[in-house]
Order: C-alpha cells, then structure tokens, then sequence
C-alpha cells in the first residue's frame, strides 16, 4: 500500500509539473527535454486517472512521463518523440513497435538469477554484523571494508529483482519502445529504473546514481532539480529523503551523499584530466575509482539500511567518519566552478544533451539513491 500511494504521489505531482511547463512558460523558456515532456492541455478526468492507476506500474512503478503513457495507450507509442526525424529512428523507419518477447524472456531471467542470489547469500553476510561490538572489536580494518562491500553487494538483488519485474509487466503489455539503437536494433528501455551491469561496474559516484533507480532521479531533476535557483544538488536530495520516509537513517543517507557528490565533482574536474593521456593510466585510474565509488556507496547507503540513528552513527563512528572528513576536506581543497558559470561555458552543448538525458536512451542526472 505504500508504495501505491508514493507512486500515486510521483505522477500526480509530475502532471502538474508537466502541465505548468507546457501551458504557462513560454516556448522559447523551456530546454528541449521540457518541450518533449511539457503537456500542452488540460487532460480529461478519465486520462488524468487512468495515468495515475495505470495497472500496470501502481504496485511498483516505474514511474513514467504522461506523454509517454498516453502515446502508447492511443497506441503511438514514441511519436511525439520521433517527429522531427519523419518517423524513423536512427534512419530506420518505424511502422510497428517490434515484438517485446525476447526483451521479456531477457528481463524474466534476469528477475530468476536475482532473486535467487538475494535468497541463497543475503543471510551469509547480515547488513547488522558491520555494527555488532564483537565483529568490530577483533576485525582487522581492511576485512571490515571488505565486509561492508560483500554485505551492501548482497541487499541489491531484491531490488533489481523488483524494478526488473515490473519493467518486463510493462514490456508485456506494449509499453516501454525506446526506438532503435545503432545497429538497428529495438530498446525496450524506457521506463528502464537500472542498468546492472553499469552499477557495478561504476567508477565514479555519478555513474552509479544515473544508473539506480533511474526514473525517479528523471522525476526528481524535473521536479525539483532543473526548477531550484539554489545548490540544486543539496536540495534534490532533501526533497528525496523526505519523499522516502521518516526514518532517521534516510536523512542520514542523503546528507552523506550530498558531501559525497561534491567532493566527487570537485576530484572528477581536478584529477582525472592527469590520467586520460595513456590507456595505462585510464586503466589504473578507473581501477581506484571503481574501489573509491563501491566503498564510498556502500558507506553512504548503510544508514537507509539500518533504518534507526544509532546503529548508523556507531557504523560511522567505528570508521572514525574518515569518508564524511576525507570529503569535506577535499571539497574545500578542490576548487569547483559555479554551476551557472559551467552551464554558461556549456551552452552550445546543452540542447542536444537535454534532449538525449530525458529520452532515456543516455543517462539521467546525478541526483538520487533509492534502496
């Protein structure tokens, strides 16, 4: 029940975002990723409900755009987004959506090996044991780190079991055509909320938040970040706390990615332009970034799993806060330009990117972690 009434209150308050963004700004106000999702009239009751109670995703989403779903339920699924292109995708013209099958069997698979991974391993390595007195105690430091990694690793599948699940509920049914890739072949990646393989294989904090729980960090950047005048980023993640729950160990959560996210930001512009003039020292670099990102993840999601304030401040005590001091020591040290003066310095770049990020066949902003 709670989950159809968060997801009830995503798509309620995205129509009105949308509508507010098609009928009262001006064309010339809106970015193109606006254009493409702004509603330009007023629905009709019976549109209004059935994109609010669309079966199909009230029990575990994934949210979705209300053009989206009222192009696939008038059956034009993707024109609106392929006009300028005269009806082909990727120079491939599109008559019918292709058959979601294959795409289905993919993604029920998938569903299988992830449950029984949750089932099989999640017991062995308890998210608790990072806080019992014993394990930290008679632990060796490094085994901790390792075992904080195992133990997060462990809690995912459910999640990519869930999100996959309901991908492929709405795949069956027709919805979710993303038009073609470069080879010409179908994505089924719409209403996508995450790219496993991506998430694992992350190697920077961003990287793994555009790929977790991916429409509703596009929900969050319409919503709110795109709209706030102010750190954007603090205040996308508050409004995703608050959007959770009430429990203590989600703000903890958020606060932590918030110093995070910026001290990453600060490394990625500083560093990381010293490694990419050799293969070698790309390798090596994404190597240490791919350690520093699972380690940093998994120490800023604990909290949303321990749930109460005092398990999670004796987790980050034991730790002595190194990674919230480390962060906010290098935030402070690595200077970073202004996010108007980098949008500025972007602009003739912006258009198209826009356009890719909320058409979901590239990756949404860095805004949001939901376990």
């Amino acid at each position: 029940m709670y989950f159809c009434i968060d997801v009830f209150l995503c798509v309620c308050v995205c129509v009105c975002v949308c509508m507010f963004t098609g009928m009262a700004r001006k064309e010339d106000q809106l970015n193109q990723g606006q254009k493409l999702l702004a509603i330009r009239r007023m629905p009709s009751l019976l549109e209004y409900f059935s994109y609010n109670c669309n079966f199909m995703g009230i029990l575990a989403g994934p949210t979705c755009s209300y053009n989206d779903y009222i192009a696939f339920i008038e059956g034009t699924p993707y024109r609106h987004r392929d006009l300028e292109n005269k009806g082909k995708v990727n120079g491939k013209s599109r008559l019918n959506d292709p058959s979601p099958n294959t795409e289905v069997i993919r993604k029920l698979a998938t569903c299988f090996i992830s449950l029984l991974v949750f089932l099989s391993v999640c017991k062995v390595c308890p998210v608790e044991r990072n806080v019992d007195d014993d394990f930290i105690a008679t632990t060796p430091f490094y085994a901790q780190v390792v075992y904080l990694y195992l133990s997060m690793l462990t809690t995912r599948p459910k999640y990519y079991f869930v999100w996959t699940l309901a991908d492929a509920i709405n795949n069956a049914a027709g919805f979710g055509f993303n038009g073609y890739d470069s080879n010409g072949l179908p994505q089924w990646d719409l209403i996508s909320n995450l790219r496993i393989m991506n998430i694992e294989l992350a190697t920077s904090f961003k990287v793994f938040l555009d790929n977790w729980n991916i429409q509703t960090a596009h929900w969050l950047k319409r919503v709110c970040y795109e709209r706030c005048p102010y750190n954007p980023t603090a205040a996308t993640f508050l409004l995703s706390a608050m959007w959770h729950g009430a429990y203590p160990g989600y703000y903890l959560t958020f606060l932590t990615g918030i110093v995070i996210t910026l001290a990453a930001r600060a490394v990625r512009h500083n560093v990381r332009p010293y490694f990419m003039g050799s293969p070698t020292l790309k390798f090596v670099y994404d190597v240490i970034t791919w350690a520093a990102t699972q380690i940093a993840i998994c120490y800023t999601v604990i909290p949303f799993v321990l749930l109460s304030v005092g398990p999670s401040l004796k987790f980050y005590r034991s730790w002595y806060f190194c990674i919230h001091i480390g962060c906010i020591l290098l935030a402070i040290a690595l200077p970073v330009k202004p996010r108007h003066l980098r949008l500025k310095e972007q602009q003739p770049a912006v258009q198209p990117s826009l356009e890719s990020t909320d058409s979901n066949t590239s990756r949404p902003c860095s805004l949001h972690i939901k376990l």
